[in-house]
């Protein structure tokens, strides 16, 4: 249920209402607008306090949710959620951009990825280092050495760094290099994960499992955010249907129907969510015209000698700073705002 008062309210009559719900021993969450504010009621809410609330001063409407997220509801939240990382800004108006390799395979390439990504006017650098892989036998990542190496990365360009978390017991490792974390589709009702990451205190991109529905997503999302954790961005990254051309097919109907019932950042992975390098481009833009927040893009120099075989969906350097400079021109057209600060000038051509 959501309490509705408008932001001009006295303050201690606004402060009389919450008591009023935590007396009944309900957790609040306030989520203030431009014009009006938001106080949901999360817990079993007896009839008889709905009334009550309704009769207060300063109370315009009692709702009830049906929904089973809440905190990720947009009824809750009516306002975008906007996450500020070290100065970049995820979500609104806001158009950001994740480059990088599937995994980390040495200091060497992902720095040099770094630069590049950089060179490009990427904001954020990716790369694996436990990798959760179909088969037992292929590669796994490098572990924490490959955090380490690609903080390292991270700092020297100037760029935040994104990792994938695969367990509990490496949340908090993960966390002391990563600016931010990724659940995979794999992990994506890996509940324990979830509960963990909801006290991490570091934002939380969270993939779409690959048989999932929004409701199922949402309600991933609000493990989470229930654990106290509120900047997580939610990832479509591709469903599995019938169709074999495509590794996945890229639900793009996702990005505006998540938005409608959530008001936090959604990504997409045209990457994973075509396997095939010459789809990324075209999905890409696809993407932000149907309003995506950012995107997570596989970059590699050498993709047809990638470690993981991931290199079908990679895009080489030069083709991923060709598609971040046309997002520069498209980004203006739907209503973002594509931010990036460049390194001087570097030739992209590949070797």
């Amino acid at each position: 249920m959501i309490v509705i008062t408008s932001n001009k309210i006295p303050e201690d009559q606004f402060r009389q209402i919450v008591n009023e719900i935590e007396k009944e021993g309900l957790q609040v969450h306030i989520s203030k607008g431009t014009d009006h504010t938001v106080i949901g009621l999360i817990g079993s809410v007896d009839p008889k306090l709905s009334e009550h609330l309704r009769q207060m001063k300063g109370v315009q409407n009692v709702v009830k949710i049906s929904k089973s997220y809440k905190l990720a509801s947009r009824d809750f939240h009516p306002e975008n959620t906007v996450i500020n990382i070290k100065g970049v800004k995820i979500g609104g108006d806001n158009l950001v951009v994740m480059g990088g390799p599937c995994a980390v395979e040495s200091a060497e390439q992902i720095d040099e990825i770094g630069r590049l990504v950089k060179a490009a006017g990427g904001q954020v650098l990716r790369g694996g280092a436990f990798k959760p892989r179909t088969g037992p036998y292929s590669f796994q990542g490098i572990g924490v050495e490959g955090l380490i190496m690609m903080a390292e990365a991270g700092e020297k360009h100037g760029l935040l760094t994104i990792t994938e978390v695969m367990t509990p017991e490496y949340v908090d490792i993960c966390a002391e290099y990563a600016d931010i974390l990724q659940v995979g589709t794999r992990n994506m009702q890996n509940f324990d994960l979830l509960r963990k990451l909801g006290t991490c205190g570091k934002p939380v991109l969270l993939k779409r499992g690959f048989s999932s529905t929004y409701d199922e997503f949402l309600n991933a999302a609000e493990y989470i955010l229930a654990g106290g954790n509120p900047n997580v961005m939610l990832c479509e990254r591709g469903i599995r249907t019938f169709e074999t051309y495509t590794r996945n097919t890229l639900d793009l109907s996702a990005i505006p129907v998540l938005q409608q019932l959530s008001h936090l950042p959604v990504i997409s992975d045209p990457s994973h969510g075509t396997g095939r390098r010459e789809l990324v481009e075209p999905m890409s833009k696809a993407s932000v015209a149907a309003g995506a927040d950012g995107l997570i893009i596989e970059m590699h120099t050498d993709p047809d000698h990638s470690m993981t075989g991931d290199g079908v969906q990679s895009l080489f350097p030069d083709q991923f700073a060709q598609l971040l400079k046309d997002l520069e021109k498209l980004a203006p057209i739907v209503g973002k705002t594509f931010n990036t600060v460049k390194a001087p000038t570097v030739d992209f051509q590949r070797v």
